[in-house]
């Protein structure tokens, strides 16, 4: 199935300021949401329409539908702000 990529200004702006061997990872997880977006190791957040997968140190926070994959949110693991962004977007 083809799907597109949508990346919400924030994570394009998070993945800017990223070193480029991190983005570039993190680039790789998101073209493989397009072929699956529902991995083994991605898990849904309870009370949202959203999932989240990490990469590496990095989670991303997307959701989908059948023709596009949305990235709304990408931040460092251990930082609670990802969750709190998360939830300013839905």
């Amino acid at each position: 199935m083809n799907r597109n990529i949508s990346i919400s200004k924030s994570a394009d702006r998070f993945l800017s300021r990223v070193p480029r061997k991190h983005a570039a990872q993190i680039a790789k997880k998101i073209v493989a949401l397009l072929e699956d977006p529902r991995p083994e190791d991605s898990i849904s957040m309870k009370g949202s329409v959203f999932f989240r997968v990490d990469s590496g140190e990095y989670r991303i926070v997307y959701r989908f539908d059948n023709s596009t994959v949305f990235v709304s949110v990408i931040g460092k693991r251990n930082d609670g702000d990802v969750y709190r962004k998360a939830k300013r977007v839905e």
